[in-house]
């Protein structure tokens, strides 16, 4: 009985020690992760001081920069998480366009058209770009100013290009940049240091200006003495006038023609020829319709494979490009521009898989599934990652694979 006790006691004794060192291990870990926590936020304090003479050096004044960065401790953990975020899901041509060129942008764009349109067109008339166009790029940047009622999306710029300088490597050369012309912006009195708001990367107001781009091209539409992007809405769409007019905008021409794909269009991918060249080598426009200006020169753009419409482009279609640098960004401006300018469209069909959803049906789709609780975004024809996400609850309620497909038989069960 007694080496019982005594080997008991020794237990109880080795257990309570087990327990004090499990105690310790936890609150150095836990001293460990908030020094490191600690230190990084000190570094990114260290780099805002060490950054000044920097923006000295650049024209920016001790108490700009000191109000810019006042009570800024530690970086933006959201933008950092943003600029490492790697899409699911592949975006088709077709879903891009779909997201963007919708009844829903359409109608919201006509009434803009109808509410604006003294200012659109006085920024018409001294810039020569349409207004079509101003509209279908305001539709593309922020929705016409929706963005600013999403507050979980907006971002102070400084704060957030200070820390793409800081914390990611690829985008260091661009926040550094950028910080210096959110920091001029700031001095020069365009914009309230609690106003100066902006996507993740910077992208500012109502036409969505990185700095640089704002400092280039930022018009006072409105004759008050500010360039304010963020709320007034002839300084943006001037803004953005502005910028394609500088680039070599054509008032009056189009971004470009729809045509049908002879059979052996890859030879001439990319190629540049007057359109009369074009239609001499079988590129011919749906309906047989003649191209206004047959000395006009264009570049073959095949975007959805040998299936699909090929385009020719214009010299707009690669200013609209300076705005983004992307082919179905500027494709997706054009069409828009084009059905809030009273045209059809285009005539060929995407080369959707089958069993692929329309657009129409893809606002249906999220309209069933937004009324069933399982979707909480817009209703905007747009499958993203937060509509993927509802398929998959639905599926999961439904005994079925939960793999976030959109599909017409899911549309179906949907409608059931």
């Amino acid at each position: 009985m007694s080496i019982g006790i005594k080997l008991n006691k020794e237990a109880a004794v080795v257990g309570k020690y087990n327990h004090l060192w499990a105690l310790f291990f936890f609150v150095s870990m836990l001293t460990l992760s908030c020094t490191s926590l600690a230190l990084a936020e000190t570094g990114f304090e260290k780099w805002i001081a060490d950054f000044y003479p920097v923006a000295r050096e650049k024209g920016i004044e001790k108490a700009t920069y000191g109000a810019a960065f006042a009570g800024v401790t530690e970086p933006d953990r959201i933008v950092l998480k943003k600029a490492e975020y790697q899409p699911e899901f592949t975006t088709e041509i077709w879903d891009y366009i779909d997201a963007r060129v919708n009844a829903l942008s359409i109608g919201k764009g006509q009434k803009m058209a109808r509410y604006h349109g003294q200012t659109l067109a006085e920024v018409e008339a001294k810039f020569g770009v349409e207004q079509s166009v101003l509209l279908a790029i305001w539709s593309m940047e922020s929705n016409f100013g929706d963005i600013f009622n999403r507050p979980e999306r907006l971002h102070y710029v400084p704060r957030a290009l200070a820390t793409l300088a800081y914390g990611d490597p690829k985008r260091k050369k661009f926040g550094r940049t950028q910080l210096v012309a959110s920091l001029k912006i700031l001095q020069s009195g365009d914009i309230s240091r609690e106003q100066l708001l902006g996507s993740w990367a910077g992208a500012m107001g109502h036409t969505q200006f990185i700095p640089t781009s704002y400092l280039a091209y930022g018009v006072d539409m409105d004759g008050n003495g500010r360039r304010d992007i963020w709320n007034s809405i002839p300084d943006a769409l001037a803004t953005a006038a502005n910028l394609l007019h500088k680039n070599g905008w054509k008032t009056g021409n189009t971004w470009g023609y729809e045509v049908i794909l002879p059979g052996n269009e890859d030879q001439y991918k990319d190629q540049t020829h007057t359109l009369g060249e074009w239609q001499r080598l079988g590129f011919k426009r749906p309906g047989g319709k003649a191209f206004p200006r047959p000395s006009d020169k264009a570049v073959l753009k095949i975007l959805a494979g040998s299936k699909g419409p090929g385009f020719l482009m214009m010299k707009n279609f690669y200013v609209l490009k300076r705005y983004n640098n992307s082919d179905s960004y500027a494709l997706a401006v054009g069409l828009l521009a084009d059905k809030l300018s009273g045209f059809a469209g285009l005539v060929q069909s995407w080369p959707r898989p089958p069993g692929s959803l329309s657009i129409d049906e893809k606002i249906e789709l999220q309209g069933h599934l937004k009324r069933m609780g399982h979707y909480e975004g817009e209703i905007d024809g747009y499958l993203g990652k937060g509509t993927r996400g509802a398929i998959k609850k639905f599926q999961v309620q439904s005994g079925m694979t939960a793999d976030g497909i959109p599909s017409r038989d899911l549309l179906q069960l949907l409608r059931r």
